[in-house]
């Protein structure tokens, strides 16, 4: 099944995304994803769009806020990593190096969420669920099915969160770091090299797409870029690199075969 109840300490479950047009993002991803939207007011103005899919969550939207677009922060897509108790983990997470962005902060009766940065410079999400486990539905066509680090620092990177979250690492023959939690996959990193300039550490999700070449035109017909083109990542499958009309980037995949979620 592909299905999720719940999710284990240390599990990426969630993804969404912040937007300068979220407008422009509703379209593009409803298009893209076939994803349905159900808007939830959450004040001053604001709605939190969650994308829906066969009824369940798999991701969601917010408009920037005015204090985003005063600093001007880009669109993009934040990853969250599930947690079995916020503000026990927060102390953990800044005596090994990480800064606290904002939070710790109840979200309704959905949870309790924190923001923190990393010691290489890289925002994540960590989410106490209640009511709101995070994406319902993962690893199949048009839901996530992979969360990866690009960093300026892996080693630094890995020391951090295997303290955080005693996450274990594998290195392929290509350097490319596969990320285990309780010994299921939960990801990657990947080291920044000089061919991605000044690219800032970050962590993106991956989606996955039943065509690929299908999904490649679709998004650029939506008004995406296309950064990086069909590419093969072996033994798993084609993936892309793209951003949408608003300047979000993330991946999407074909994948070969995809992996159930079994609780």
């Amino acid at each position: 099944m592909y299905t999720v109840t719940k999710y284990p300490h240390g599990a990426f479950s969630w993804a969404d995304t912040s937007s300068t047009d979220p407008a422009a993002s509703r379209r593009f991803y409803a298009g893209l994803f076939g994803w349905g939207t159900f808007d939830i007011p959450i004040g001053d103005g604001m709605t939190y769009t969650m994308f829906q899919l066969e009824g369940q969550n798999v991701a969601a939207l917010s408009g920037a806020t005015q204090e985003a677009l005063e600093q001007g922060i880009p669109s993009h897509w934040s990853c969250y990593v599930t947690v079995d108790d916020v503000d026990a983990i927060l102390p953990v997470a800044t005596a090994n190096g990480a800064q606290i962005i904002y939070g710790p902060m109840d979200v309704f009766d959905s949870g309790r969420m924190a923001f923190i940065m990393d010691p290489t410079g890289a925002a994540l999400g960590l989410w106490q669920a209640r009511n709101h486990i995070g994406a319902g539905i993962v690893n199949t066509v048009g839901a996530m099915c992979w969360n990866e680090l690009l960093s300026r620092d892996v080693e630094a990177a890995k020391t951090f969160y295997g303290a955080l979250f005693d996450w274990q690492f594998f290195a392929d023959e290509n350097g490319y770091i596969l990320i285990q939690n309780r010994g299921r996959n939960n990801g990657a990193m990947m080291q920044i090299d000089e061919n991605m300039g000044e690219m800032p550490s970050v962590w993106q999700p991956y989606f996955t797409v039943a065509d690929i070449d299908q999904s490649i035109s679709k998004a650029s017909e939506l008004g995406g870029t296309i950064h990086i083109p069909k590419t093969e990542a072996p033994g798993a499958g084609h993936f892309a690199y793209l951003n949408d009309p608003a300047g979000a980037y993330f991946y999407i995949i074909q994948l070969i075969q995809a992996e159930p979620w079994e609780e």
